[in-house]
């Protein structure tokens, strides 16, 4: 039986609520298949942590992290602590330090959750974000001179290597071919001169490789609107790390609930472990409370699973996210009364039934 070593970092507010649930449904399908046993390591660090200790994670922990299979992340975010220092002290550190080029993102809508498109089924929502994740606009290069001063200039520079976007263009052309075979890239060539003019040539480049593949470029603005207004026309995105990460947003809004939607962090090489978490934040206004909403969770686990080479136990946790969608119980934000702790028993209740 395989062993799995998992990095657990709950971090802030619900985090610490909702990670609890996503390892108690990993171990139910690990129950359940036989399969596979996972480890567990616990670290503090968080927003919380910096307040405490000046640093968002210890000095070592990169190195200390680095030989796990993959790393499960709660949440980031307490009161007090500016969000540039949270992600410029622990999320790109982990992303570039691990090579975590992909961010994996499925848009999707579940049955029985209402979102904004109420006259669209989940066949017509279902669509998935392959973010480059580890340059681009969030490469952090540029400055500031003359502060604070009425001839302040600020600089913020993007950073695109001819490696970096290619990586990520081939591998949503790969995950294309296991869906319905187009692919939409996502650009903003007409204004961006330099970096997206860069990035069609790119895809143009790769795209003759991959002839069963359907590609098109749309200009991010109209395909935010094209996800609104025709969701059935949207399968697979490639995205730069900017535009990646609002269009995702997007698509989580329309799937009803920031608490649904999961995301994936991923080292294509392997050479690094893979971060795995739902992409809702700590929520301070109601951590506490145990009434977050596990799904999202679940979710980032069965694509922890997945990614392990553990699809049948993956499989499990989709369907137990599957059928509490539709047949409950519910959070507060999917408009129900159920507590965090009572949604996440359902979904285990959900796989052990696959016994």
């Amino acid at each position: 039986m395989e062993t799995y070593r998992i990095a657990v970092i709950e971090g802030d507010g619900i985090g610490r609520e909702v990670i609890p649930e996503g390892l108690a449904a990993i171990r139910a399908a690990a129950e359940v298949t036989g399969s596979f046993a996972i480890e567990t390591t616990d670290f503090p660090w968080s927003c919380e942590y910096y307040a405490t200790h000046g640093r968002m994670m210890d000095d070592d922990a990169l190195d200390r992290m680095r030989d796990f299979d993959a790393i499960l992340l709660g949440a980031i975010g307490f009161p007090g602590v500016p969000d540039h220092v949270s992600l410029w002290n622990m999320l790109l550190p982990l992303r570039q330090a691990y090579d975590l080029a992909v961010n994996l993102r499925p848009m999707r809508l579940l049955p029985g959750i209402p979102g904004p498109l109420k006259d669209r089924t989940p066949d017509e929502v279902d669509f998935v974000c392959v973010r480059e994740n580890t340059e681009g606009e969030y490469c952090g290069t540029g400055g500031r001179i003359h502060p604070d001063s009425p001839d302040e200039v600020v600089t913020q520079t993007a950073v695109f290597t001819r490696k970096g976007t290619e990586r990520i263009v081939r591998y949503a052309f790969e995950l294309a071919r296991t869906r319905d075979r187009t692919l939409i890239s996502a650009t903003k060539s007409n204004a961006l001169n330099h970096s997206m003019v860069f990035w069609d040539e790119v895809v143009a480049a790769v795209a003759p490789d991959y002839p069963d593949i359907s590609v098109r470029g749309m200009h991010i603005d109209a395909l935010a609107a094209l996800m609104v207004l025709h969701p059935e026309r949207v399968d697979t995105i490639v995205a730069s790390n900017l535009f990646g990460d609002i269009l995702t947003d997007l698509g989580a809004a329309l799937m009803g609930s920031l608490g649904l939607a999961p995301s994936a962090n991923i080292d294509p090489t392997r050479t690094y472990p893979s971060l795995f978490e739902p992409i809702h934040g700590s929520a301070p206004d109601i951590a506490g409370r145990g009434i977050a909403n596990p799904m999202a969770t679940a979710w980032a686990a069965s694509m922890l699973l997945e990614h392990l080479g553990e699809a049948e136990a993956a499989g499990l946790l989709m369907r137990a996210v599957e059928h509490v969608a539709l047949e409950g119980p519910r959070t507060p934000d999917l408009g129900g009364t159920a507590s965090t702790r009572e949604l996440g028993q359902a979904m285990v209740d959900a796989i052990l039934a696959a016994r």
